[in-house]
């Protein structure tokens, strides 16, 4: 072993983060089978290393015993006694047996083995790194597109961006520069395999721990995220602490830390609720921007009837019943819509004692932040 080999191990372990010891042992190991192939022998035999001046030797290792039956493994007591006289049975003596030109057979047969190592080395270094970041956000360039998949680059390796994973509103090009969640890290045989979104709802609550640093740092949290990539999505956030407006809080200064994540998402239109812990009035937030008359709850079937004004009931159903469809995610409460006058004639409104818990002033005054409207 050269001094000029030991200088790119160093290298090696400086660029790739690969601990010499790793490759160390991997050189032995692939020493050992060059040995034993390369100059057919079977008995058990240990490479020694020398760090300082680049040099290896073999020593075979033969257990002392009474009675030689394979001389390959054993040494007789008498023998090892001419070696060291303080040999014992049962102990292990090491004999140089160092073939001549075992340098250039050897480091010809160890090449493929170490490369190998290596390059396993190097895989559950990457993996460990990644494993961690799964359910996390990172930046990523896109390397090439095919019909089936966008290919990521996330520095040390390339992610897969499946097309169910792909925002419609959105086309790849090389070279742009996304954001993108990290849903699943597995191992395969071919190293670590990453899977990324663009659509997943953990990246739209990834994005507001950025902006927002009432998030980040706990004072407003995010209780639930429905989304719909690409069109429209509604977040609900709470704060404990009474002088924390957890909506003004994301929604930003002029509107500036919630249009920073629009535009990452490339336009897609973000609803922020208040959440309560009152059904009555979170489901009331969450169907903002139209507004709610009344809200009767039905807890065993754990839905809701919605009463709207006339005039609202399109904006609160939402194109293609969009802004219904995700108020029902969001609460987690069916949600059936009913207009002012339907409900009249139902015989259900108005009521004597309505469960609606604040006024039509409070609702609006608590409900949601959204920049956005439906329009029919």
């Amino acid at each position: 072993m050269s001094s000029e080999l030991l200088d790119a191990l160093v290298l090696l372990e400086k660029e790739k983060g690969i601990s010499r010891d790793i490759i160390i042992e991997a050189i032995e190991a692939a020493l050992i089978s060059a040995y034993r192939r390369n100059f057919n022998q079977a008995q058990n035999v240990r490479i020694d290393i020398h760090l300082g001046n680049g040099t290896m030797r073999v020593f075979a290792r033969k257990e002392v015993v009474d009675e030689v039956f394979d001389p390959r493994l054993e040494i007789s007591l008498e023998d090892a006694l001419k070696i060291n006289p303080n040999y014992q049975i049962n102990d292990i003596v090491e004999l140089e047996v160092t073939p001549k030109d075992f340098g250039r057979i050897a480091a010809q047969t160890a090449k493929q083995v170490v490369t190998q190592r290596v390059r396993e080395a190097e895989r559950g270094i990457i993996y460990s790194e990644f494993i961690d970041r799964e359910e996390d956000i990172m930046t990523g360039i896109v390397q090439r597109t095919d019909p089936k998949f966008i290919y990521v680059s996330l520095g040390k390796i390339e992610a897969i961006l499946p097309s169910n994973e792909q925002m419609p509103n959105e086309r790849y090009k090389p070279h742009d520069r996304i954001k993108v969640f990290l849903t699943k890290v597995e191992k395969t045989t071919k190293g670590p395999q990453i899977y990324v979104s663009r659509t997943h709802p953990g990246l739209l609550k990834r994005l507001f721990e950025i902006e927002v640093p009432e998030i980040y740092d706990g004072t407003v949290e995010i209780k639930s995220v429905a989304r719909e990539a690409g069109d429209r999505s509604k977040i609900s956030v709470h704060s404990d602490n009474q002088e924390v407006d957890p909506v003004g809080a994301c929604v930003g200064p002029k509107g500036t830390r919630v249009q920073a994540i629009v535009n990452e998402l490339k336009g897609e239109k973000i609803d922020i609720v208040k959440w309560s812990q009152d059904p009555v009035v979170f489901v009331a937030n969450a169907l903002s921007p139209s507004k709610v008359l009344d809200v009767i709850v039905h807890e065993e079937e754990k839905a809701t009837t919605v009463i709207v004004p006339d005039f609202q009931l399109s904006l609160a159903i939402g194109k293609r019943g969009q802004n219904a469809r995700l108020a029902a995610k969001l609460t987690g409460w069916k949600i059936d819509i009913k207009s002012e006058t339907d409900a009249r004639a139902a015989g259900i409104y108005p009521r004597e004692e309505t469960l609606l818990s604040l006024s039509q002033e409070d609702v609006e005054e608590d409900s949601e932040m959204s920049i956005f409207e439906d329009i029919d």
